[in-house]
């Protein structure tokens, strides 16, 4: 017996299951399922995003519909029409083999008429947002007094939107013998209202804390000055060459300017906000799934509804005003157990909203130094030699090797490796070389995190005997390491605890750790010839000790190394700077939009001029930010 089958679901749902490919049910499946098929019970399920919750009220449900009435049976309630739509898609897979069973989406910006339609022509189970339903309630075209479950998903986030009169109006109208399950990530006072008004003696489930962040997900943070954002924004991207993330603004200016000044310098990116048309809203949506952009910057209420599994980073350009915020914005990233991070870029004067933050959340952060400009250097210089590496030969080049030949004649190996790197290395180097320091002074939190003690760390090849030290391993995400998997390694193969390692960056091809300078010799002495499935595995010191993603290494020995790598996207020469095909804008580029005249992926940190630099970044940064402070949780 499958642990599917083990939860109470019959045949025609487990074979749905086999053809999804689901093998393993989720903690809240396991917990909500057997609840829900037991018998007519209200429930409370907490969870954060990723975790499986529509299946988890998915498949109860439709077991307990009757496909021979056609009467609405089920309504389930989602804050958005991107959730909607995914929540019908996913419950029509779901009863792919159930006979007459019929799910149909209501949201705005469709037609109201076909909607209508569809639902008189037999639906059982309706997903809707609270807007599109009122109407459709209002106008008569929709029948929910009759529906035995209703289903508020992500219930916090339908309520932070100001859904709270609409969402108490459609279940007024609702038989009060129904069930009622309630899917939420936190349990603000709001939900617990909704709870207490229209639910009989509900049981409650938590998957993990309450209202606490996913254990999947590293939380970091960069202390820098006003003005210099949006510059260590850049830093942070061209750090992670592969980075494919959401940054939240707080307000639709700076997520229009902050998107528009990405797009400028080369970046893949689209703004997503309420001022964006339905039609913008799904093109730019459409181009991140497909990856065609890698930076989303997104107002808290346009990216409710984003279920996107493999977000590698949430970077908080700016913080929240409420703690419960910050929950569902670093809930978009480490999903589907998968590891994530989520950055945020803060000043000084606001690192006391981190500790209220750790509070509420139950996890601590770990305070970084934004990158220098070399350490990009070096990293981007390693993804590009990997690039190199992995590259396919088309088989056309032959016809023109001769000649090619002809021209590198007199180069020895090296020389032309030096050459070749330099192409794309010397734009790097020439746009960072003596940029200055972004992290602002006194940022360490003194008696927190000892991570603040990286001074240990020098370049004489000695080992240190305090502080923290910082090293490199030449294993990363090539090697199927995230940087869960890569501490849990480090930890057993070390036999030591679990808060020893730490700022653990794992790059494409290699990655680096740091631990207490205590642990150093052990550490040495251990990854002397250490071998993985016949492969050395190298652990050296970093001379760099940033901390921040990069570091030269001090020491000879160089074994397989690699760089940081990720999707290839091009970059040419543009009158000196990172350059290719000047981008072409197209109309809908200023709401967010954008338009490769090429047609080509471009990749992080492209583009730029060397009239733009950084200290022009973060004046535009700082001219934006002028918009008035509320007050709120913090």
């Amino acid at each position: 017996m499958t642990k599917f089958e083990a939860l109470g679901l019959k045949k025609t749902l487990l074979d749905a299951i086999v053809d999804m490919g689901f093998e393993t049910p989720s903690e809240v499946q396991e917990m909500a399922i057997p609840i829900l098929l037991e018998g007519d019970t209200d429930l409370v399920a907490l969870a954060q995003t990723g975790t499986g919750k529509t299946a988890a009220f998915g498949f109860p449900l439709i077991q307990k519909i009757d496909a021979n009435s056609k009467t609405t049976q089920g309504l389930i309630l989602s804050p958005t029409r991107e959730l909607c739509m995914q929540i019908t898609n996913e419950m029509q897979a779901y009863s792919k083999y159930e006979r007459g069973i019929n799910v149909v989406a209501v949201y705005g910006g469709a037609s109201i008429t076909d909607q209508a339609r569809q639902i008189k022509r037999g639906a059982q189970i309706v997903v809707a947002t609270p807007g599109r339903m009122k109407d459709m309630m209002s106008r008569g075209l929709v029948d929910i007094s009759k529906i035995d479950v209703c289903i508020l998903d992500e219930a916090d986030e339908m309520l932070n939107m100001g859904f709270y009169e609409d969402i108490k109006e459609i279940l007024s109208d609702t038989p009060k013998e129904k069930n009622t399950w309630l899917f939420s990530a936190t349990m603000p006072k709001e939900v617990a209202t909704i709870a207490k008004k229209f639910m009989r003696n509900p049981q409650e489930i938590t998957v993990g804390t309450k209202n606490s962040g996913a254990s999947t997900v590293q939380h970091e943070y960069y202390v820098v000055g006003g003005r210099d954002r949006y510059p260590a924004l850049k830093r942070l991207a061209d750090t992670h060459p592969d980075i494919f993330s959401v940054i939240f603004c707080r307000t639709k200016r700076d997520t229009q300017k902050v998107a528009e000044s990405l797009i400028e310098d080369g970046y893949n990116a689209g703004a997503l906000h309420g001022d964006l048309s339905q039609n913008q809203r799904d093109l730019v949506m459409n181009a991140f799934r497909k990856k065609q952009i890698q930076m989303l910057v997104a107002t808290d209420v346009a990216a409710r509804g984003i279920d996107v599994d493999d977000i590698t980073h949430v970077i908080n350009y700016q913080l929240p005003d409420e703690i419960e915020t910050y929950t569902h914005r670093s809930g978009r990233t480490g999903r589907a157990g998968k590891s994530g991070t989520s950055m945020v870029i803060i000043t000084r004067s606001e690192l006391r909203k981190i500790k209220a933050i750790e509070n509420k959340i139950g996890q601590k952060f770990i305070t970084k130094n934004i990158p220098s400009g070399m350490e990009i250097c070096e990293i981007q210089l390693y993804h590009l030699a990997n690039k190199i590496k992995d590259t396919e030969v088309n088989a056309q080049v032959e016809a023109y090797l001769p000649a090619i030949t002809k021209v590198f004649e007199g180069i020895d190996r090296d020389e032309l490796i030096k050459k070749v790197v330099s192409v794309e290395f010397t734009r790097f180097f020439n746009y960072y070389n003596k940029t200055k320091d972004l992290n602002a002074s006194g940022s360490d939190r003194g008696d927190r995190d000892d991570r603040n003690s990286d001074r240990g760390n020098n370049n004489s090849g000695e080992i240190p005997t305090s502080g923290a030290v910082r090293y490199f391993i030449n294993v990363g995400e090539k090697d199927d390491y995230d940087w869960m998997s890569l501490k849990d390694f480090l930890r057993d193969t070390l036999e030591v605890g679990q808060d020893d390692i730490f700022k653990v960056d794992v790059k494409e091809s290699f990655s680096f750790f740091n631990t207490d300078a205590s642990i150093t010799p052990k550490i040495l002495e251990t990854f002397k010839d250490f071998k993985v499935e016949g492969r050395f595995v190298n652990v050296e010191i970093s001379s760099n000790p940033g901390g921040g993603g990069g570091g030269s290494r001090s020491g000879s020995r160089d074994r397989n190394r690699g760089g940081g790598g990720g999707r290839d996207r091009s970059r040419g020469g543009d009158s000196g700077g990172y350059g290719g095909k000047k981008r072409e804008r197209s109309s809908s580029s200023s709401k967010g939009g954008f338009k490769d005249d090429s047609g080509s992926k471009r990749r992080s940190g492209g583009n730029r001029s060397n009239s733009r630099s950084e200290s022009k970044g973060g004046s535009k940064e700082s001219s934006g930010g002028k918009s008035k402070r509320r007050s709120g949780f913090f």
